[in-house]
């Protein structure tokens, strides 16, 4: 089974590395990765290219990071596709089998896990906890989602579907995981275990004005799929993040796989010092 695994970057030299070698690792052997860069001028595409597994580099102007996306799907010859940002990174060298195994032991159309934010200095310490629980999709009016990194989806129902819609600027994810699941009621499968690493800080948690976008963009993806939230269920979704900081503060062995930080198959802890994110680079390079 073949997965392809597309990465938007703009100027991302300073975290692709950790990507690009999550991927390169991977015990998978069919695995399809393709870059789709917004016109970077630092070393991106340098660096994209200096990866031989990397199976297309595409850089063009786009019209933000959800068509980038929509490209690198249209481009996809997987029989499964996943979105891996160039902050993020595979949780360790067998998660795309992992993957795969859902896939083909279960009638699924989709598939997500839990999720780990590493401190952006140092991807050894954890920040935030995401784990994602089983499936119900009354979990949708109290709040819930996924971890949109950790979304795998069959290409043939991309094609039935629809891609990423681009007037979104923040929350055409969550548009699409609530049009795929909670409206057309494709089949999903929870893997209860760490599958990606992100770094802290992206582009929907900046500051409060941010937040307030993705608010009001949350509430607009309800009306562009034809469904209607609770009173509370906009309200409750930003506040299901404070279980996500308070949660490392615990013993999380029953909720996530292994505490990711303390995982000794991880490729970021094969040296537990504090090795920048830039140097952490193949041996043969």
């Amino acid at each position: 089974m073949k997965v392809s695994i597309i990465t938007t970057t703009f100027n991302s030299a300073a975290t692709l590395h950790h990507n690009l070698i999550s991927v390169a690792r991977q015990s998978h052997p069919f695995i399809e990765h393709i870059i789709v860069d917004n016109c970077s001028i630092d070393a991106t595409l340098e660096i994209a290219k200096g990866y031989p597994h990397v199976a297309s580099v595409i850089s063009e102007k786009d019209q933000g990071i959800y068509d980038a996306m929509n490209k690198g799907i249209k481009r996809a010859t997987g029989d499964i596709i996943g979105i891996l940002n160039s902050d993020d990174y595979l949780a360790s060298a067998d998660t795309i089998a992992q993957i795969v195994a859902a896939f083909t032991n279960t009638a699924t159309d989709a598939v997500y896990g839990n999720l780990v934010y590493v401190n952006n200095k140092r991807p050894d310490k954890i920040q935030r906890i995401w784990t994602a629980g089983g499936y119900n999709p009354q979990l949708f009016y109290r709040g819930w989602m996924l971890p949109h990194p950790t979304f795998y989806v069959r290409r043939h129902v991309y094609e039935r579907y629809g891609l990423y819609d681009t007037s979104f600027r923040f929350a055409a994810d969550y548009e699409m995981i609530l049009r795929l699941l909670l409206r057309h009621n494709i089949n999903v499968a929870p893997i209860r275990q760490v599958l990606v690493y992100m770094l802290a800080g992206g582009s929907g948690n900046k500051n409060l004005g941010t937040r307030v976008a993705v608010n009001l963009e949350d509430r607009r993806a309800w009306r562009v799929v034809g469904l209607t939230p609770r009173w509370y269920t906009l309200y409750a979704k930003p506040l299901r993040k404070l279980w996500q900081y308070v949660s490392q503060y615990f013993s999380v062995d029953w909720m996530v796989h292994i505490p990711p930080a303390q995982d000794a198959d991880s490729f970021i802890n094969q040296d537990r010092s504090a090795t920048p994110v830039v140097d952490m680079r193949p041996q043969n390079s």
